[in-house]
Formats: structure tokens, C-alpha cells, sequence
């Protein structure tokens, strides 16, 4: 089974753009995310939408956070992505009659629901900002320049 990364992955580019002092460009975010700058374009014009990032266009164009680190959380931008299932399991819905079925439906509704609100109150609880802090704890402790190629040493 095939994992949903993208979340991560628009979590790494967000905090890419984070660290620039100017517009990040596609193409730099796209080589930071070894991908193709219409797929960086395509997936931050979503969270443009949702009001996360602002694009300019021109010579010094590149996107940017439309709002400061400690303003969005990880649940904004899951939600930004479409609130995408984070249960690979589901409900079998081949005998919707069957009372055996719905009672087994029923209990596993509760649990997932549950695990549902548990994730949804952590990402809630979890700002760009507090992954900017680590990354940059992180980036000290490899004692580098600090430049955002640093990010990526080793990779």
C-alpha cells in the first residue's frame, strides 16, 4: 500500500520558502524536492487558495508565506490539501444489510473517528514555526554555513 506523502512533502517546501529572505522560485524549491517545478507550481496554487502562500509573478517572483511561521499549523495544511484519509483501513460495504456488518461498522466508525480527532488535535497543536526552530536546531548541530543548501548535505 502506497503511503500519502504529501503532507510531508508541503511541509518540507513550506519551510524551504520560510528560510528565503526573497520569493522562493519553483525551480529552487523544485530542486530542494528533487521534482519538477509544475508540480511545486501545482501544489502550492492550492494552498494560494487556502491562504497559506502568495505567488508574484516577474523578474524577483517566486512564492512566499502569506502569513508568519506561528500562524499555520499543520492542520491548516492538511486541510489545505483537502483533509486527505489518514486511515488506510476502512468499513467493508459489500452487505450494508447485514446486521453482523453494521455492527462491526459501527465499532470500527468509533475508533476511527477517534484516531481521526487524536491526529487532527495534534497537527492542530503544531506550527510552521516550531518545525522552523527544530530544523534550524538541527542545522547549528551539523555546524554548517546555514545556507539552505546545508539542508541537504548528506542527502
Amino acid at each position: 500500500m502506497k503511503t500519502d506523502t504529501r503532507l510531508s512533502g508541503v511541509l518540507h517546501v513550506l519551510l524551504h520558502i520560510a528560510q528565503q529572505d526573497r520569493p522562493a522560485t519553483s525551480d529552487t524549491l523544485a530542486l530542494a524536492m528533487e521534482t519538477h517545478p509544475v508540480v511545486i507550481r501545482r501544489v502550492l496554487a492550492g494552498l494560494r487558495e487556502r491562504g497559506l502562500v502568495r505567488s508574484e509573478k516577474g523578474h524577483g517572483g517566486g512564492w512566499s508565506l502569506a502569513r508568519p511561521l506561528a500562524e499555520i499549523t499543520l492542520r491548516d495544511v492538511h486541510e489545505a490539501l483537502g483533509s486527505p484519509t489518514v486511515l488506510a483501513i476502512g468499513n467493508r460495504a459489500e452487505a450494508p444489510t447485514c446486521l453482523v456488518e453494521q455492527a462491526v461498522n459501527a465499532a470500527l466508525d468509533d475508533v476511527f473517528d477517534e484516531a481521526q480527532a487524536v491526529l487532527l488535535r495534534g497537527l492542530g497543536g503544531v506550527t510552521l514555526a516550531t518545525l522552523s526552530a527544530d530544523f534550524h536546531a538541527r542545522l547549528k548541530a551539523r555546524a554548517t554555513t546555514g545556507t539552505l543548501e546545508d539542508a541537504h548535505v548528506g542527502h
